[in-house]
């Protein structure tokens, strides 16, 4: 079940993010923490991310704005790093709260608090219409590598808010997209090098089967994606998986899962 489950996600999410701010890393994480700790769940996306986002290059990346790229990307990648040492941070917390519940006890950790906050604003941005057309000024790229980077580290939320800094920057729909995974790989690069210290405590328990099943997954849903990028809409489908993040969200707040 956890193959099935997390394998379609996968294919989904990078179906979605192919063409949209919202997507493979919003989508995953929570999937992931069905079956694993939240940390490991954000480590194990920051993987199948990254050699997705590499795929997409292969696909796109001739159409990238490298200035762009370096505007945003290079504030991008040192936020994500101090975004990623503030997980392992929190990782490392006793739990705040216990309480039982039907004769069992739940935890609620410092870390998956945190990440329930997170996804509880993002996913209610996603509700919110005026949200999609949010956007900012060019010369606000660097701010936007930061803040993009730094929760890109720390949860994994990356793309909305990418798109939201990229969406006035003057870009064809495919400079875009291209210019939007070479970001997202600097900042798969900066977390992974800090994620490396959660991996490092999985050791053997570490299911590369999954990591690849899943990663195929997402190469599917990338190739797909870019043959629909002209075609498809995606609004109510950000809004039953906001709402999905939602549920997913309080269930990890309170630690029930």
């Amino acid at each position: 079940m956890d193959y099935i489950v997390i394998c379609l996600a996968a294919l989904i999410g990078s179906g979605l993010t192919l063409f949209s701010g919202f997507g493979l890393g919003t989508i995953l994480v929570p999937v992931f923490a069905l079956f694993f700790p939240i940390e490991i769940a954000i480590a194990l996306t920051a993987i199948v991310h990254f050699l997705n986002n590499l795929f997409k290059v292969a696909l796109l990346g001739r159409h990238a704005d490298w200035k762009i790229v370096l505007l945003f990307g290079i504030p991008a990648l040192l936020a994500a790093y101090a975004g990623a040492k503030l997980l392992v941070l929190f990782t490392d917390m006793p739990a705040l709260h216990e309480y039982m519940l039907n004769g069992k006890v739940f935890s609620i950790m410092p870390v998956k608090l945190v990440i329930a906050v997170l996804m509880i604003i993002f996913s209610t941005l996603e509700l919110i219409p005026r949200f999609s057309k949010i956007s900012f000024h060019r010369k606000y790229l660097p701010l936007g590598g930061i803040i993009s980077g730094f929760f890109g580290g720390l949860s994994g939320h990356q793309g909305a808010l990418r798109s939201m800094f990229l969406l006035k920057a003057g870009l064809s729909k495919e400079a875009y997209i291209a210019t939007g995974v070479l970001i997202a790989v600097l900042i798969d690069i900066s977390r992974l090098t800090v994620y490396a210290v959660i991996f490092k405590s999985m050791g053997s328990d570490l299911n590369y089967g999954l990591l690849v099943a899943a990663t195929l997954s997402a190469f599917a849903g990338a190739y797909l994606g870019n043959k629909l990028v002209k075609k498809i809409t995606i609004g109510t489908l950000h809004i039953i998986v906001a709402i999905m993040l939602l549920a997913i969200a309080v269930l990890l707040g309170t630690g029930i899962i």
